[in-house]
């Protein structure tokens, strides 16, 4: 179904760029005007944006830090401002570093669940009203494989993709009578550009399928969650993995 979300606002965290610019691209192929956000990247935040225009899609860029309350909500704010409502947020920044549990020091800890889990929170809380209005509001928030199979160096990472988890279950039931659903994604190995070395945790595995996924990939199960046919899908964590977890 193509324009399955004409008129339909969304708001993507961290999609400046991999999986959250696949995502933000998606919806907008999707018919949804989207807001791209990204923490400090706000000229590949606005190249995003401008992509979206470039197809004849409708977008606008903001730089804001979801793990501080009153960034997360000046950017919920700003989203309806510019683009007249919202009805989809998928929570999708995060901060992905391996540490040796030994030398993780608290203020990274806090840093990580600020960002990933902290933010899921501040962010759909702001967001609640508009996805209520919406009348069929959808949350997506995206996870990880290692938190469903644990992986060594992450355990800051891990514990806090696993909160995204329960708090998907838990506002899938407050927001249920509200007709707006939530789900997690949570994605496998995928071909994403990185700064430094491949994942400790990455070494020498391959999925069954036999390559990696693609960003792409993970940006239509979102928009599906997000779309008209999903509507009888709430509270899930869905993998995309390659047959990796089973």
């Amino acid at each position: 179904m193509k324009n399955e979300l004409a008129g339909r606002v969304a708001l993507v965290t961290g999609s400046a760029r991999n999986i959250g610019r696949a995502i933000a691209l998606s919806l907008a192929q999707g018919g949804a005007s989207v807001m791209v956000t990204a923490k400090q990247a706000a000229a590949e935040a606005e190249a995003v944006a401008e992509e979206i225009r470039g197809f004849g899609g409708r977008a606008a860029s903001m730089i804001a830090d979801v793990g501080d309350p009153a960034s997360a909500a000046s950017l919920v704010r700003t989203t309806v401002e510019k683009l007249g409502r919202l009805d989809i947020l998928v929570n999708n920044a995060s901060v992905r570093r391996e540490v040796d549990f030994a030398d993780l020091e608290y203020d990274e800890w806090r840093e990580i669940m600020g960002i990933t889990l902290d933010g899921a929170y501040l962010c759909s809380r702001a967001a609640m009203p508009h996805l209520i209005a919406a009348d069929g509001g959808s949350i997506v928030n995206i996870g990880g494989l290692s938190a469903h199979t644990g992986a060594t160096r992450r355990a800051h990472v891990i514990a806090a993709k696993m909160g995204l988890v329960g708090l998907t279950r838990a506002l899938a039931h407050d927001l249920a009578k509200h007709n707006v659903t939530v789900n997690c994604v949570a994605p496998g190995l995928i071909d994403t550009t990185r700064v430094g070395a491949e994942p400790a945790h990455h070494a020498g595995k391959m999925p069954p399928l036999g390559r990696k996924g693609t960003p792409e990939e993970i940006g239509s199960l979102v928009r599906f969650l997000c779309g008209p046919d999903a509507r009888y899908i709430t509270g899930q964590t869905i993998h995309s993995n390659g047959g990796l977890f089973m």
